[in-house]
């Protein structure tokens, strides 16, 4: 039997930091976090992973799939500005010391996570909180209410 790959590289990672992301929402849930995915903070940054825990904490994670794909990615620092912890997740295997000392580290995969290092306290100010604390709640109900009606229309802000 002859080997056909199953898609482009881009399309694979694709498919592979997914799968990544939904083991980091498992972790998050797990520690008491609501999570969206694909969540922008701003009007020009997305983050992969956002939790919010019950006391209000803020935690983002960066899902890097590979090595090449930490290397060439510079945004993840404009995220931690959006945070009151800031982690990168990477599946088993990857060389741990890329990751910056002050960031937190999981390795995760399909289905949980497994903290490695934990992340630096950073301090989220009372403005910005505010602002991602609706943005998240109205994210959250209009990517609910697209999944409740299948005639409503996504929503850019989301």
């Amino acid at each position: 039997m002859r080997w056909v790959p199953d898609g482009s590289y881009a399309e694979r990672m694709v498919k592979t930091g997914a799968l990544l992301a939904r083991g980091v929402v498992r972790f998050l849930r797990d520690t008491g976090c609501c999570t969206l995915t694909e969540f922008r903070v701003n009007a020009n940054r997305r983050v992969d992973v956002i939790g919010i825990g019950g006391d209000g904490r803020i935690t983002v994670v960066e899902v890097k799939s590979s090595e090449a794909d930490f290397r060439t990615d510079e945004k993840w620092r404009d995220y931690v500005d959006y945070c009151d912890r800031f982690y990168f997740a990477v599946p088993e295997g990857f060389p741990h010391g890329l990751i910056p000392g002050e960031c937190g580290l999981l390795v995760t995969d399909a289905f949980g996570a497994a903290a490695v290092r934990e992340a630096s306290d950073l301090r989220l100010s009372p403005a910005r909180r505010k602002t991602l604390l609706i943005r998240f709640a109205r994210t959250a109900s209009r990517r609910l209410h697209m999944f409740t009606d299948p005639d409503a229309a996504p929503d850019a802000g989301s």
